[in-house]
């Protein structure tokens, strides 16, 4: 059965970033649906696939981290507006009997993803 996780590293105090907040949307073409709404545990992870089976089709999907707050929680010195504050995150699902992992690899100045599995 196919599935969508995540895990948010924050690279920069080296240690899973918890607490926060993750919107998913569906995308097609210009309409932007909203599935639902996580956040991490104390591991960086969500407690649960954030979409699997059914709910889990192939096309384009967007993850959307709330990173500014948890910097903020963090005591993260930085200017107003943040450089970082929302992240979207866009990707393809070619195989939705596969798993696809999208970690987030953060710091304040910068991010990376990958799929992982």
């Amino acid at each position: 059965m196919g599935r969508l996780t995540t895990h948010v590293l924050d690279t920069a105090k080296g240690q899973p970033g918890e607490g926060i907040e993750i919107a998913v949307y569906r995308l097609e073409g210009e309409q932007r649906t909203r599935l639902k709404r996580v956040v991490t545990n104390d591991d960086g992870r969500c407690d649960a696939p954030i979409l699997e089976g059914d709910d889990f089709l192939a096309g384009e999907y967007e993850l959307v981290f709330h990173a500014g707050a948890y910097l903020r929680r963090q005591g993260v010195a930085a200017d107003e507006p943040r450089f970082l504050d929302v992240i979207p995150l866009r990707f393809g699902v070619a195989d939705a009997s596969q798993h696809y992992h999208v970690p987030l690899l953060l710091s304040p100045y910068g991010y990376s993803t990958y799929r992982g599995s």
